[in-house]
């Protein structure tokens, strides 16, 4: 029995990530029509799982933002927490913490790397003097507004690449979970 080759999702995955070596460092994009040295073209089992494909895209995704955001020297995570404490005022480490499921600890890491640079202020919360209410401080807003920017150019390519339609489904597919 001969094994079927791979399918035109894997195909394009392929050419449109350049690949992904391991640990998620970025491998040298192919000519067209070529394989990767050293890439094999049967994924096996892995060409019907869509946990692959999502993992694949999410690592070519972010080593994209990465690389959009790097004049900044602000990472994802850090973009995140700026973006949700601006659109929160006031909230509290646990309710940031749990809104974008990071731990405690990695969560504390983030913030303070986050206030030693002046993005962002810890205050008493005037609700409960146990916690601190997080904002963004003039410097974190135009940070904050620069990376928007960049974000915004990243997105752009992100819509191109998957075209129109594809991006709205997918987005809309992934909002449901």
């Amino acid at each position: 029995m001969q094994k079927a080759g791979p399918s035109r999702a894997t195909t394009a995955m392929r050419a449109s990530s350049g690949g992904v070596a391991e640990g998620g460092a970025s491998a040298e994009k192919p000519a067209a029509g070529r394989r990767r040295a050293g890439a094999v073209s049967d994924l096996g089992p892995l060409d019907g799982h869509l946990g692959y494909f999502i993992r694949r895209l999410q690592i070519w995704v972010f080593q994209d933002f990465i690389r959009t955001l790097s004049p900044l020297e602000i990472s994802p995570a850090q973009f995140s927490v700026l973006s949700v404490i601006n659109a929160n005022e006031g909230l509290s480490q646990a309710e940031l913490g749990n809104t974008l499921a990071i731990e405690r600890a990695r969560l504390v890491r983030l913030l303070n790397r986050l206030q030693k640079r002046r993005l962002i202020e810890r205050l008493p919360s005037s609700a409960d003097g146990r916690r601190h209410a997080l904002r963004l401080t003039p410097t974190g807003q135009t940070t904050l507004k620069q990376a928007m920017a960049l974000a915004d150019t990243h997105e752009a390519g992100l819509r191109a690449k998957l075209g129109d339609a594809p991006y709205r489904a997918l987005m809309e597919a992934l909002r449901k979970l």
